[in-house]
């Protein structure tokens, strides 16, 4: 036996992992979303397509945009805070830098859901922020922190931000520094051998972190569902009501294909983006 078929064994594990807990409920989903539901109320599966043209009923429009406008800021607003700290790390950090990613990763020992109940302790009416400005008599009365859409957004940036940090930091750390001092010379000034040399060689960790970022922020539902309202309802609150509260099963169904296929537009996109700058650096 070769070595190269003695090490392909070992995918054998994990392939069989993808097929049964990946593959085949996604195609148990997409034939249940051409299904209906009878009248005792059971699933029934169908080849129908009343689930995929209700999808796109105008009712449920202003939900799918929210929803990608949402994880779009979301996305925006962890660019912008996670690359000044990737950054900082990756150039500042020495022989600290273990450290601080630790730091960064410690948060995630935790549950997100816990995480988030604890986003409400502090923006609810009575909670630390109110209580803290009015001791301080900052503000007459409690503030409406928790119920709006920028509650959502700062839950969602808080629960995705690292996954924007580590593939940034990843592509700063393996920036050749003779690249950054011919860049100096040739554009003088930091901000423009910045924007000119180390923006686009840290291109593709800032893909990798905007698609990991986007993609969860668009289905996330914790969020919305403990930190919004009825304003901020998302396409991920929408699914889990089809699913649990009006066990709606088929309808549900369909809502999840489509936001998978959004997304596959996203993902083929990023990949395309690294295999055509992959390809630029062998040449």
């Amino acid at each position: 036996m070769t070595a190269g078929r003695f090490w392909d064994r070992f995918l054998v594990p994990g392939g069989v992992w993808l097929v049964v807990l990946f593959a085949i409920p996604c195609v148990l989903v997409l034939a249940l979303s051409f299904g209906y539901v009878d009248d005792l109320g059971r699933a029934v599966y169908s080849t129908k397509t009343n689930n995929y043209a209700d999808a796109f009923d105008p009712i449920y429009i202003p939900v799918l945009l929210r929803s990608v406008l949402y994880a779009g800021i979301t996305t925006l607003l962890c660019l912008v805070i996670g690359y000044p700290v990737a950054y900082y790390i990756a150039r500042y950090g020495g022989r600290y830098r273990s450290a601080l990613i630790a730091l960064l990763v410690l948060p995630f020992f935790v549950n997100y859901l816990v995480r988030t109940y604890a986003w409400v302790a502090l923006l609810a009416d009575e909670g630390l922020v109110n209580n803290t400005l009015t001791d301080l008599g900052i503000i007459g009365e409690p503030l409406r922190l928790i119920n709006t859409p920028g509650a959502v957004i700062g839950g969602l940036t808080y629960g995705y931000l690292v996954f924007m940090i580590l593939p940034v930091y990843g592509s700063i750390e393996r920036l050749d520094r003779s690249v950054i001092e011919a860049g100096k010379d040739l554009y003088g000034t930091p901000l423009q051998t910045f924007i000119h040399v180390t923006l686009p060689q840290t291109r593709q960790g800032i893909l990798a972190g905007a698609v990991l970022c986007f993609l969860p922020s668009v289905g996330d539902f914790v969020s919305a569902q403990l930190l919004g309202g009825p304003s901020t309802y998302m396409v991920g609150n929408l699914i889990q009501d089809q699913f649990f509260a009006a066990n709606n099963w088929p309808f549900g169904a369909a809502l999840t294909v489509v936001m998978m296929l959004f997304l596959s537009v996203w993902m083929v996109f990023y990949l395309r983006s690294a295999a055509r700058d992959v390809r630029g650096a062998a040449m």
